[in-house]
């Protein structure tokens, strides 16, 4: 197709969150790693992951409910998101 756009698997991904129809179908694995290409630092406690960043407030933990992402966390890191103005990692610009 000319002139179309090719979306990246980090912009499918974040479409997903903002969009609020998957939260209980979010992969924690690749969340995990969708925060941390953002800029996310994150810290380990037992079965908590602990995401950082400078210029942000929110603390977020996250724990899994077997493979995917508990439904609150989504929804908290979906206000992270919008509230921050967070865009796509830098690095997903080129996939």
């Amino acid at each position: 197709m000319a002139g179309s756009k090719k979306v990246s698997k980090w912009e499918k991904f974040r479409a997903k969150i903002l969009s609020g129809q998957c939260d209980g179908n979010i992969d924690f694995a690749e969340l995990v790693n969708y925060l941390r290409r953002c800029g996310f630092d994150q810290r380990t406690r037992g079965s908590h992951n602990l995401f950082t960043k400078n210029g942000i407030d929110a603390l977020i933990n996250l724990q899994s409910d077997g493979s995917t992402a508990k439904r609150y966390q989504v929804r908290q890191i979906r206000d992270i998101l919008i509230r921050y103005q967070i865009d796509q990692p830098k690095e997903a610009a080129n996939e």
